[in-house]
């Protein structure tokens, strides 16, 4: 199976300046509110990868936009790109509780992001019925056939 590209990103100097045209632009609604300023994009299509505006940093990359692949593995990915002649710009890093990611340059100088999502959180178990609600509803039903009998029992 391919390595299907599931975020993308462009950087920014200044960050909320190209929220503000690509949400005029292509009506994308942009999301900063984040202790990173982060700007997830959420372009409004449910076909096609979402994407960030971030501000750029010395850490940034050079260029102005970023694809990241969804792998299984992405230290092994690493491992690869460089053996082709890559290099390795952002080691593997772990976001808790959402996502592991790491990023590389190909051998033209292109920075590629690898991503391997935070497994979804489990799903919330329904409720067994209290043992007490189940001995009630037996109790109700042994009386109701009691009383289509008409008998009772007597000790």
């Amino acid at each position: 199976m391919g390595a299907p590209v599931v975020h993308w990103e462009i950087h920014a100097r200044e960050a909320s300046r190209l929220h503000t045209f690509y949400a005029d632009l292509f009506g994308w609604k942009v999301d900063a509110n984040n202790p990173m300023n982060y700007g997830m994009v959420d372009t409004g299509s449910k076909s096609g990868a979402q994407g960030g505006i971030p501000q750029r940093n010395e850490q940034s990359p050079p260029q102005s936009l970023t694809i990241y692949a969804e792998v299984d593995d992405p230290a092994q990915y690493l491992i690869k790109a460089e053996s082709l002649g890559g290099r390795v710009v952002q080691p593997l890093t772990e976001v808790p509780n959402m996502v592991t990611f790491a990023m590389f340059s190909d051998p033209e100088g292109n920075v590629i992001g690898l991503v391997k999502a935070a497994p979804p959180p489990p799903k919330p178990r329904k409720k067994a019925a209290p043992k007490r609600k189940a001995a009630a509803k037996r109790a109700k039903t042994s009386a109701s056939k009691k009383k289509k009998t008409g008998r009772r029992r007597r000790r």
